[in-house]
């Protein structure tokens, strides 16, 4: 899993990258990917989500 942003510059969505390749929405879990998302509490949660219930980008 990696973490990304994604969308038009200025309204960048927080995102991951699935195994697949698949970019996933991360919005409706977190605002943005700044230093109170890279916490280890924080990261764990991200983890513990199953990213096929995310939707997914279509770039």
């Amino acid at each position: 899993m990696k973490l990304l942003r994604f969308g038009p510059v200025g309204q960048e969505k927080p995102a991951l990258l699935d195994d697949s390749g698949t970019i996933r929405d991360l919005s409706g879990h977190i605002t943005d990917i700044d230093g109170s998302t890279l916490n280890p509490e924080s990261l764990a949660r991200i983890a513990a989500l199953d990213p096929t219930t995310l939707r997914a980008s279509r770039r």
